[in-house]
């Protein structure tokens, strides 16, 4: 027996901002310039975000890890949605030194939770290639000004 679920209008408009990113990444993939050569991704890739897309439900941008070029510390204070470009495993370091890995396979999506209130962590990618992905993050669903 299947049953109905409401929806919220915010994940509605999350569901809807995903697809729309989603369909312009293949869009955008899928037309690269022919004929141009291309670099060799290690030598080309610089380690930063790209802004995409942003409106009142959410923030989109293009995080490239360069190997051996780690993000600048920072925290996530809503959830957000991973769609890896060009995969491979990061290493996130917490500001108190714990380390992680988390392997983002090329072609999948990810959802991961807001970061724990207070905690920062920087990536790091000690692979061979450059790791892509698409960051999707929800506004405002994070802990609210009084969460521990």
């Amino acid at each position: 027996m299947m049953h109905a679920r409401i929806v919220p209008a915010v994940v509605r408009g999350f569901a809807s901002a995903v697809v729309s990113v989603l369909a312009a990444v293949v869009l955008v993939s899928a037309c690269g310039q022919a004929g141009e050569p291309e670099e060799p991704a290690a030598a080309a890739a610089t380690t930063g975000r790209t802004p995409q897309f942003e409106n009142e439900h959410v923030q989109v941008w293009k995080s490239v890890v360069a190997p051996n070029q780690p993000l600048a510390m920072h925290r996530h204070d809503n959830p957000r949605a991973i769609i890896a470009l060009k995969g491979g495993t990061l290493t996130v370091v917490s500001d108190a030194g714990e380390r992680r890995d988390m392997t983002w396979e090329t072609g999948r999506a990810y959802w991961l939770e807001a970061d724990p209130p207070g905690e920062l962590h920087g990536d790091v990618n000690e692979g061979p290639e450059p790791v892509e992905v698409i960051v999707v993050q929800l506004k405002g669903a994070g802990p609210g000004p009084d969460a521990p």
